[in-house]
């Protein structure tokens, strides 16, 4: 039986070093690989290029490479909850490719299903297409968009396997799912990891063939960026 599991978090973020380009699931701060992000900090590594939904907030997810500006480019659809990101951002020092979101969601997954690139309408007019090729399919333009081509994909499952078959919960089974095999490697860190056989075949999301190592997690916060709730009559 196929084993992927590493011992913990430093194993499995081996062979990062700087310059890299990495893929980091979750939605803000929804089922994102929390254990891994402050691993990455330890390590120090930087002039990396990051992936991912949006850029956490001031102290918490990517917001901590932000603080120690281990990020030379953010590759983001939203990035509105963090201070530090606007000031590095506008003062220069930090680059900036804000894309649709559904589009970085098919770049994701173009790259995990071998495809160099697509096609689609999103962005076309805009300062998203610039510098890009265009087409016209049935009377209506798109843009020509390139897969991501990344060393490390990073995720966060609620329950895997030793054979590194992922279940996501919620909110956390949004770019996650897309990430998982969009690299040359990926890494996935679980809340729950239990012996291949045990997960039901038919509630699995991302097959073990998408993740190269698997580790537990420990100790997460789970945070809510913005929490609404409605107040007493």
């Amino acid at each position: 039986m196929i084993n992927r599991t590493v011992q913990n978090v430093s194993k499995a973020l081996e062979g990062i070093t700087n310059g890299m380009t990495i893929m980091l699931g979750g939605f803000g701060l929804c089922g994102i690989p929390e254990n891994s992000i402050t691993e990455l900090v330890k390590l120090g590594v930087n002039n990396l290029t990051c992936i991912s939904n949006n850029a956490g907030v001031d102290d918490f997810g990517l917001g901590l490479l932000l603080q120690e500006k281990q990020i030379k480019k953010m590759i983001s659809s939203y990035v509105g909850e963090n201070d530090e990101f606007e000031r590095q951002m506008l003062s220069g020092e930090l680059d900036v490719e804000l894309t649709p979101q559904g589009t970085l969601a098919e770049k994701c997954r173009a790259a995990q299903a071998g495809f160099p690139a697509f096609y689609t309408p999103a962005g076309y007019g805009t300062e998203v297409a610039e510098g890009k090729e265009t087409r016209e399919f049935n009377g209506k333009m798109y843009v020509l968009e390139e897969a991501f081509k990344a060393d490390f994909a990073i995720v966060k499952a609620w329950k895997g396997d030793t054979a590194g078959n992922l279940i996501f919960k919620g909110t956390a089974r949004n770019f996650n799912p897309c990430m998982c095999g969009a690299a040359k490697i990926t890494v996935a860190e679980v809340e729950e990891l239990v012996p291949a056989g045990e997960l039901d075949p038919n509630q699995i999301h991302i097959p073990g063939i998408f993740v190269n190592r698997i580790f537990q997690g420990k100790d997460y916060e789970k945070r809510i960026e913005q929490r609404t709730v409605r107040s007493k009559n």
